[in-house]
């Protein structure tokens, strides 16, 4: 039994493409910069070095969150590896990439600092589609709690080997 899954988090790379198939499922497509951190054999400095990665989400949750997303948005994916082969011109192509399972935003269009979560299937199996974000007035504050973090500022730590 083999198993095929992939995380990656970083940011869109464009303005992500909504079209639609024939029996008119909805099709997204977008691509995601993901760096490699490795250290420079020359200099001995740490150096980001950028991979950019082609992801593909289907349905009604692809049709949704096409209007949230744009180039530079910050999202962790998680979904399954593809490779398509096919020939143009005469010449054999092939590319891999990634079916989009689940979506969560890494920053927010709104200041109440959430990372909505967009994917899975909560509703059982039924193939109906999560409801579509809503970016309106944030939710009451709860009691207090501990204080929020932004990673973003801390991510790229020097200190961190990998």
């Amino acid at each position: 039994m083999s198993i095929n899954r992939v995380i990656i988090s970083g940011n869109l790379t464009r303005d992500p493409e909504l079209r639609q198939t024939q029996s008119g499922m909805a099709v997204l497509s977008f691509g995601v910069a993901v760096n490699d951190r490795r250290k420079n054999p020359t200099t001995g400095e740490w150096e980001d070095y950028p991979n950019f990665v082609d992801c593909t989400m289907f349905g009604a949750r692809a049709n949704s969150l096409a209007n949230y997303l744009s180039k530079g948005t910050k999202v962790s994916i998680e979904g399954k590896l593809r490779w398509s082969q096919w020939e143009r011109d005469g010449q054999k192509r092939s590319k891999l990439e990634v079916i989009v399972d689940e979506l969560e935003f890494m920053s927010s269009r709104n200041s109440n600092g959430g990372a909505p979560s967009y994917g899975g299937d909560p509703y059982g199996g039924q193939g109906y589609a999560a409801p579509a974000p809503a970016y309106s007035a944030p939710a009451p504050a709860p009691a207090p709690a501990a204080p929020v973090i932004d990673a973003s500022s801390s991510v790229y730590d020097d200190d961190i080997p990998f």
